[in-house]
């Protein structure tokens, strides 16, 4: 039986049988007494659904009620992604006052105990969180590891830890044939791999299997470059004859100790004086292991440095910031416009439309870019006043702006003014499910209820939402939970493509971009996958178009302009295919990018909706369809049966599809008309006007 701090509603005691957790949990009998109703349930983090847990009293103390609960695995057999993590709550109505608390645990080692399901096609088991809260994972069969301890010498690395595969101790038919350690670092995409030492079973649970490793990583460091470290591992399990090799998750340092001192260690090697650090990431207490190269004077600056950071983004600062922020809110606003596009990263989408409209009219405002400082390269050669966003100039201008004019949110912890207008312009026509109409939410640093609940905090603070077209309307009002004005008006970006869809205008910007004129241009511009992401803001990107075929097939009449989401973080290596892919994806803005192709390649990107105004052809790239569709976003409507173009999911379909492009068949065949009109009616070439009419008409 696991000791717990019976005031932190901590489970006591945790067992398992075949199908079933059983766990004792102690509950304040005040607490108990004086409620009206209570119950213990799982709550799926990702998701909004909720499953009610059989309880019982098992004892009764001087101040506690001690409930066993009963936790069975959810019967879900369809897994949205890798896995799902349920956590555990108490609730209770006490005295009118509705009050939720998570069940807390003080065992390292829960998921070694793991329930088998579905014939063995599915794991259930506990786990501890970083701040210690009890919680369970459903996923498909996978390879549980951690490292226990790690000791740094001059010479070497050596480690030691654990694994957990449940087939193969619950089943006769799966043997371990090899285990190895799989190392890998940041510099190249080489993988080293280390053959696993004094693998032995644990005396007091045969079904944990130990090792240790000896890794010598000192002289895989480049001079003035930090390299680093992670860590796998790989197993070859051999089942009815067949042999199957298994990575796990990265591996994470045992949080038994909580209070892990950084471990470090000083060497020499041919390159000079090395620095070897040792430590668990902040949040996932990953095992993070770094080598560089080491010099007194720049490594006491580099830590100066990194010291001012940390107390830069320090909790206290924020909240001095914020209510500095609202202090200047209540000045006298200024006669001022302040306008960001994609979080400060492009001058770009309707922001820009907006500001370029209120500039060609001469308005008396004084007009500034909030600028994301990575991103501030992209605004030097254009004739815009730009502000860094969240620096001291930041601060006294956004404050006193009679308008913010923006594409996407702002920082929830942002106040906005009472005097200030927020114009969302929003950034596409929703074919994937918004905010309170996702199911689940795949992304970093969130789950489905904070995500949803902080966009419809945010979504009160606008004071102006634009709308394309009605169906967006409809949905707009819904899914952000906004009560104010919407502005139907069409986009504003998408008069750009009005006014200037002409020949002349078309080849000037072919040579300003330095693309052909003799041929005909293929924009592929797909979007981002919420679950393929390398932290919070940084997503992945695996092509999946065989560029190879595409230049040996069409390399003689088309050349293909590359557009990759803002979020997307990869940068792609395309050194192959020099005059026949170029990638634009950090062009300040798309709609140039429309104009110059005849033909758009995407997938699920909001994109095509605006490329609908030239009224071009459009085919539908969509290899991961059903996952998309069902597992990851959902989608507004029949999108295989209404989408303006044919889907194909291979390169051979696409080309078989781009070879046999007719406009006048496409039309007829994919109802292109009928789309236009439901979606693109509004668009005329004067959405800037009807916006900019509303929003200063009422503000005057």
């Amino acid at each position: 039986m696991t000791q717990a701090n019976l005031n932190d509603m901590s489970a006591i005691s945790i067992t398992k049988n075949k199908t079933s957790f059983q766990i004792l949990i102690p509950i304040r009998r005040k607490t108990v007494s004086g409620s009206n109703e209570y119950s213990f349930f799982l709550k799926q983090r990702n998701g909004r659904k909720q499953i009610s847990l059989e309880s019982n009293t098992h004892m009764l103390t001087n101040k506690y009620v001690i409930f066993k609960v009963t936790v069975i695995p959810p019967p879900s057999l369809l897994l949205k992604a890798e896995k799902q993590i349920w956590d555990l709550y108490f609730y209770t109505n006490l005295q009118g006052e509705e009050l939720k608390f998570r069940i807390k645990t003080t065992d390292n080692e829960l998921n070694l105990f793991t329930i088998l399901k579905h014939n063995n096609t599915r794991m259930f088991y506990p786990f501890r969180t970083r701040h210690s809260n009890l919680s369970f994972v459903l996923s498909y069969p996978n390879v549980l590891a951690a490292i226990t301890n790690v000791t740094i010498t001059k010479q070497n690395i050596c480690l030691e830890g654990y694994f957990h595969f449940p087939p193969l101790t619950e089943s006769s038919n799966n043997k371990l044939i090899k285990a190895q350690l799989v190392v890998t670092n940041n510099q190249n995409n080489e993988d080293v791999q280390i053959p696993l030492m004094n693998i032995r079973r644990r005396a007091t649970a045969p079904s944990i299997i130990e090792f240790s490793c000896n890794i010598n990583l000192h002289k895989r460091c480049s001079k003035n470059e930090k390299t680093a470290f992670k860590f796998f591992l790989e197993l070859d399990i051999e089942k009815n004859g067949q042999t199957e090799t298994l990575r796990s998750e990265r591996l994470r340092w045992n949080q038994q100790n909580r209070e892990l001192k950084l471990k470090k260690q000083f060497s020499y090697t041919t390159i000079g004086k090395i620095k070897i650090n040792a430590q668990p990431t902040k949040k996932a207490k990953y095992l993070s292991l770094t080598v560089s190269t080491y010099d007194f004077k720049s490594g006491l600056i580099k830590e100066t440095k990194r010291k001012l950071v940390k107390i830069r983004r320090s909790k206290w600062v924020l909240h001095v910031y914020q209510r500095v922020f609202s202090l200047i809110g209540f000045l006298p606003k200024k006669n001022m416009i302040m306008f960001e596009s994609f979080h400060g990263k492009q001058f770009s989408c309707s922001p820009r439309a907006l500001y370029e409209y209120i500039k060609e009219n001469d308005m008396n405002y004084k007009m500034y870019w909030s600028v994301n400082r990575k991103h501030s390269h992209k605004f030097t050669d254009l004739d815009v006043n730009t502000v860094q966003r969240f620096t001291l100039k930041w601060l006294f201008l956004m404050p006193r702006a009679k308008y913010w004019i923006t594409n996407s949110r702002l920082p929830l912890w942002l106040p906005k003014p009472k005097r200030t207008a927020y114009v969302q312009t929003w950034h596409g026509t929703p074919l994937k499910k918004l905010a309170a109409d996702m199911e689940e939410v795949h992304m970093p640093a969130t789950n489905a209820e904070k995500y949803i609940e902080n966009f419809l905090k945010e979504a009160k603070k606008w004071d102006y939402l634009i709308s394309p077209n009605p169906y967006s309307t409809e949905i707009f009002r819904r899914a952000f939970g906004y009560e104010k004005q919407i502005i139907e008006s069409g986009y504003p970006r998408n008069d750009f493509l009005i006014k200037n869809n002409r020949e002349e205008i078309i080849d000037d910007i072919k040579r300003k971009l330095s693309l052909p004129l003799n041929k005909k241009i293929i924009l592929y511009a797909p979007t981002w996958r919420d679950n393929h992401y390398y932290a919070k803001g940084k997503y992945k990107f695996d092509i999946q178009l065989d560029l190879n075929q595409l230049k040996s097939e069409l390399s003689d009449d088309y050349i293909i302009l590359l557009r990759l989401h803002y979020l997307i973080a990869d940068e792609l290596d395309l050194s192959g295919y020099k005059d026949f892919v170029f990638d634009h994806s950090h062009y300040s803005d798309i709609r140039e990018l429309y104009l110059v192709s005849d033909l758009l390649i995407t997938d699920y990107s909001s994109v095509f909706f605006d490329y609908a105004n030239l009224k071009r052809p459009m085919i539908f790239f969509v290899y991961d369809l059903n996952d998309y569709r069902d597992k990851l976003r959902g989608f507004y409507f029949d999108f295989e049966k209404n989408a303006p173009g044919p889907l194909v999911k291979t390169t051979e379909e696409l080309i078989s599809k781009i070879k046999k492009v007719n406009l006048d068949d496409y039309a007829k065949t994919y109802e292109m008309e009928a789309f236009y009109e439901k979606f693109c009616s509004l668009e005329d070439g004067s959405a800037c006007k009807r916006v900019i009419d509303s929003i200063f008409k009422e503000n005057i």
